[in-house]
């Protein structure tokens, strides 16, 4: 199917999607009313992009029916005509590229918020404090894009370091930037606890998995155990005199999703489950990729130092990424929540590479 065909299936599409939103009784239905807006918005740029690129095309045509007239026997107008010919042709040529991109296909679940797990990996405490400094690092990008973020579950070492982090970044497209963080991190420093001035190698691992809505994943209570116990904080202590805390496990695939950091029981049992849709989502999402292993297993690894997406070298300030051969200086910006010279690179590549599987 040429771009032609292509841009004549989604304008009827979105011609479709318009008359049905201005029917009266569309909104009625509160779930079907929301598809069809978020279809409608995914359509609506693909569309202006379109009919910008035809604009621009018939605007070429006339100024080259003008080389064929009277006129174009004078020199300077015949100049001009040309220069407006090769002008309009390559302001073409990019709106038929940013069209194209548009029309990549788009993982389903790129518009939705996020749950984030960021768990110490190899290294003991330094990795404890290398996992607590990527959650103040998604902290900061989140809040520099007007995100929301919710933390969910905690667990500290009595340093201040994290053992496990599970919180929620929400906002539109939160998925479609930070999908890209899920594997393991490495980070190469001299710790606060050194006293020689060694560098050591820590990692920390990620999970990043789409927000699960609850029509997605039904979940059978009879398929799951639940278990309350005391919140505690580092080293064990308790903070928490009644049993608030949650433990969920999900019988049918092993899954286990604890939940302390609300004061209420109920508050906590419905953040555990929500985190428990978006992991079984995951898993569900992976499969349909063919993925070896299943969901969060898939992304995190086993944390080894071998299996590292991106390394964070402060003495000599540097992070590469290794997926894509990217290394970008001024490490204190990054871990400051500057992502984005990052991530956008990723994004590119990955665009790229679609673009090479369509051609």
């Amino acid at each position: 199917m040429n771009l032609e065909q292509q841009m004549e299936t989604v304008s009827r599409r979105f011609e479709e999607l318009t008359h049905r939103l201005n029917q009266p009784g569309t909104a009625a239905d509160p779930a079907e009313f929301r598809r069809l807006m978020q279809e409608y918005h995914e359509a609506e740029p693909v569309v202006q992009a379109y009919r910008a690129w035809q604009t621009e095309l018939d605007h070429l045509a006339q100024a080259k029916a003008l080389l064929t007239g009277e006129e174009a026997q004078e020199p300077d107008f015949k100049q001009m005509i040309q220069q407006e010919i090769c002008e309009k042709t390559q302001s073409a040529a990019k709106l038929e590229d940013s069209l194209k991109l548009l029309l990549l296909p788009r993982d389903e679940y790129d518009g939705r918020s996020v749950i984030v797990e960021v768990r110490s990996g190899v290294g003991g405490e330094e990795a404890a404090l290398f996992a607590h400094s990527l959650v103040r690092m998604y902290s900061m990008y989140a809040q520099a894009r007007h995100w929301q973020m919710e933390l969910l579950n905690l667990s500290e070492t009595e340093l201040g370091g994290v053992r496990e982090a599970v919180f929620a970044v929400n906002g539109q497209g939160a998925y479609s930037r930070l999908k890209f963080e899920s594997g393991v991190h490495r980070v190469q420093r001299v710790p606060d606890t050194e006293t020689q001035g060694r560098i050591h190698t820590s990692t920390a691992t990620v999970a990043v998995l789409p927000q699960a809505e609850e029509v997605e994943v039904e979940l059978d209570m009879k398929d799951l155990r639940i278990d309350t116990f005391r919140s505690s904080g580092a080293g064990g202590q308790h903070i928490n005199k009644t049993s608030s805390a949650i433990r969920i496990t999900h019988l049918p695939t092993g899954m286990v999703v604890e939940c302390q950091n609300e004061r209420s029981q109920f508050q906590n049992k419905d953040k555990a489950l929500e985190i428990l849709r978006s992991r079984l989502l995951a898993q569900k999402k992976s499969e349909q990729q063919n993925a070896i292993n299943a969901g969060r297993q898939a992304q995190v690894g086993t944390g080894d130092r071998s299996e590292k997406i991106r390394t964070y070298n402060f003495p000599q300030d540097r992070c590469t990424d290794h997926r894509i051969g990217l290394t970008v200086h001024n490490l204190d910006k990054i871990m400051d929540g500057g992502l984005d010279e990052v991530l956008d690179a990723l994004i590119l590549h990955e665009q790229a590479e679609k673009l090479s599987r369509l051609s």
